[in-house]
């Protein structure tokens, strides 16, 4: 075994135990089994509150656990195998270890990410809402570009999607369309694509050939857990519409009014689901997705900076602020403005290829 592999190779032991301790698996291993124990205590069901609430702490906890312990179960297989690549003359060893140590780079490069989303939020699932802004109906058109985005990034990471609500354009594409996205950390990894995103490219709609910019918003709140709600007063504080489907959905569309609109009316925050037949599930989905929201604002009043750049993103078009650029003509380039991070193939960015955009936010926002 050269040098160099030996000091990967303990690069890779080195970071492992550090993220071990910085993530304090010892103290984590210990509070999942005191939940375990508790789950198996008779009367556990009885406060059906506090149960769920452990039920979602010990989900939590296992995502870090399982990964982690894994890691360092290999951890201790490289180790073995650098002390026969130090005997074996044959190579094979070695072989084996640079095998492992590849490994082990992704999977320890995918667990620091996660380190880096610490809030109870980011291991929750996600609703990711787009909205189109400025430019008619390439506006619209890019909105839909932006859907099918997600979606196709849902599909790559399996992660499973549902349709939750979506306004058709009068020409091409849409109004604006909200789909829950659902897996590990989808929240933690997708909160920074919250923004406007803008699209140059040559119009397929203008007859002249002319080069077209175009404005699409992109919001994402997390599915939050039952112990992370909030308290509602759904009587006193959300007034409910109701109203016939008008998207994709299936047959009941436009046949009865299933959809429900809810409006928080001291806060103006409104939200509406329309995806299924029955309106009882629809409004329980809508409900969950105003919860969600009032819970992402009450994170950000305690985090003035976030807040901040919330504020700044609330024009769509030209003078809001743009976290990112597809640019399809003169050159081939998506960009982003915070990370600086570019990619010259916007064709597999627009297919879903969003993960080195992702992380780079992810470690742009430790320091920022």
């Amino acid at each position: 075994m050269d040098n160099e592999l030996r000091g990967t190779c303990q690069g890779i032991l080195d970071r492992i135990v550090q993220l071990r301790d910085s993530l304090d698996l010892a103290g984590k291993q210990t509070r999942s089994q005191e939940i375990n124990e508790l789950m198996g205590a008779p009367g556990f069901w009885d406060d059906q509150e506090k149960a769920q609430a452990l039920v979602g702490e010990l989900r939590r906890l296992t995502l870090t656990i399982k990964p982690l312990t894994e890691l360092e179960e290999s951890s201790e297989e490289m180790e073995v195998l650098m002390e026969f690549s130090e005997e074996d003359d044959s190579g094979e060893s070695t072989t084996e270890l640079e095998g492992l140590a590849k490994q082990l780079e992704k999977r320890l490069e995918a667990m620091e990410l996660k380190a880096m989303m610490s809030r109870p939020e980011d291991g929750c699932n996600a609703y990711v809402s787009i909205q189109a802004g400025e430019g008619g109906t390439d506006a619209s058109d890019w909105a839909a570009m932006l859907l099918r985005m997600y979606q196709r990034w849902s599909e790559d990471n399996g992660y499973s999607t549902e349709l939750i609500d979506i306004s058709a354009a009068e020409e091409a594409g849409i109004r604006s369309a909200t789909i829950a996205i659902r897996g590990d950390y989808v929240y933690g990894y997708l909160k920074g694509e919250v923004g406007n995103h803008r699209l140059i490219r040559i119009s397929p709609f203008d007859s002249a050939g002319r080069r077209q910019t175009s404005f699409a918003a992109i919001d994402i709140v997390p599915e939050i857990e039952d112990d992370l709600d909030i308290d509602i007063n759904w009587d006193k504080d959300v007034r409910e519409d109701t109203y016939r489907a008008s998207g994709a959905g299936g047959q009941h569309v436009n046949k009865t009014s299933s959809a429900i609109r809810l409006t928080h009316e001291s806060t103006g925050v409104v939200v509406q689901c329309q995806n299924d037949r029955s309106q009882h599930k629809n409004r329980a989905t809508a409900r969950k997705m105003l919860q969600a929201k009032l819970y992402q604002i009450e994170q950000e009043k305690r985090d003035r900076e976030l807040a901040a750049k919330r504020g700044d993103k609330s024009r769509i078009g030209f003078g809001g602020e743009t976290i990112r650029s597809y640019v399809l003509h003169p050159q081939q380039q998506v960009k982003d403005h915070r990370t600086m991070h570019t990619s010259s193939n916007p064709t597999r960015v627009l297919d879903g290829d969003l993960n080195a955009f992702i992380e780079s936010y992810l470690r742009w926002s430790l320091t920022n």
